[in-house]
């Protein structure tokens, strides 16, 4: 085999787009290094959305190699204050773009890879992926020229790699808009059989998520991550200021809350009858402990009972129990995230 003709590194979501995007450059004889990217907000690789696709299998198929990067901290500073603003929800389209691809731009120097690639495509996405916004991700990335994108490079001005030669421009994509026609004619192509369809992973995009998260955002500086893994989780009310209660919907949640809870939490059941298991976060007076008790009778088997008898406590040693009605469904709704 021909030794490599360049090397470039891509981003790669495990999507249809990014799987092209990284065939395409493979295609002439380029290595490729994708890396895929983990945040706190939704980049799970056990479900199928295009933004959260596991990407191993396709990297196995064709052969290429994937790095795990995990954005961490400088990911939520980014979503609490974007630069370019927020979506319809808390997702930060442009700001994510920019930081992710300026972690790629490190990797491509680290490496002395020549270029940066995308699974981008010219009009796809509102926020971030017309040609204006295209060119502000390239130039606040400090990639300016030798960020490539093949599925819609031939309606993009010349990259430094396909100036210099590393890369043919004729073999490389003019695809815009949202249709998938010539994405799914690519994957035939190419033999690529097994893709998600096209759908919002990011937790960012999601409206009742985007909700709790602006709530943690308001009442909590520096965010914990427990406390943004436990966004995922259950029904979520605001007490008050200083606390607010989780209430697990089901086994699964209820087994993650046991999981999440701190010593400091306080955690409420109803032991009599089936119940959630509801946690208690922050600093409670003698009024959100009766509410967050009345909530967890509200959920459990007996809310249609006069009175619920609820243990709670910060463990086994503490624990108290007292009687208290169910709440009301219309005092749910005023404190409901």
């Amino acid at each position: 085999m021909e030794k490599y003709r360049g090397h470039g590194i891509g981003l790669f979501s495990g999507g249809l787009d990014s799987s092209l995007a990284v065939l395409l450059i493979m295609k002439q004889n380029i290595k490729v290094t994708a890396l895929s990217f983990v945040t706190h907000f939704g980049c799970d690789f056990t479900d199928r959305s295009s933004c959260s696709r596991d990407p191993f299998p396709v990297a196995k198929q064709f052969g290429f190699e994937v790095k795990l990067v995990h954005l961490a901290e400088q990911f939520v500073e980014i979503v609490r204050n974007p630069k370019y603003g927020h979506g319809k929800n808390m997702n930060s389209c442009i700001d994510c773009r920019i930081l992710m691809l300026r972690e790629a731009k490190k990797f491509m120097e680290l490496v002395g890879a020549d270029f940066v690639f995308t699974g981008e495509v010219v009009g796809q996405r509102p926020m971030s992926q017309y040609k204006p916004q295209l060119n502000v991700v390239a130039r606040d990335a400090g990639l300016k020229g030798k960020l490539v994108r093949p599925l819609s490079a031939r309606i993009l001005p010349p990259t430094e790699p396909e100036l210099s030669g590393i890369l043919d421009r004729d073999q490389l994509e003019n695809i815009s808009g949202r249709s998938r026609k010539r994405q799914m004619e690519l994957a035939a192509q190419f033999g690529l059989t097994d893709y998600p369809n096209p759908a919002g992973g990011c937790l960012l995009t999601d409206v009742g998520y985007s909700r709790r998260l602006r709530d943690l955002l308001a009442h909590t500086d520096p965010v914990d991550f427990r406390e943004l893994n436990l966004l995922r989780v259950g029904r979520h009310f605001r007490l008050d200021d200083r606390c607010k209660l989780i209430v697990g919907r089901d086994e699964m949640e209820n087994l993650e809350i046991e999981k999440l809870r701190r010593p400091e939490d306080v955690l409420f059941e109803a032991r009599e009858t089936g119940s959630p298991l509801v946690l208690l976060v922050g600093s409670a007076d003698e009024a959100a402990v009766q509410l967050a008790a009345a909530i967890t009778a509200r959920y459990c088997d007996l809310k249609r009972a006069e009175a619920v008898n609820i243990t709670y406590g910060h463990d086994e040693c503490d624990s108290k129990t007292i009687s208290v009605a169910p709440a009301k469904d219309a005092l749910l709704e005023t404190i409901r995230l």
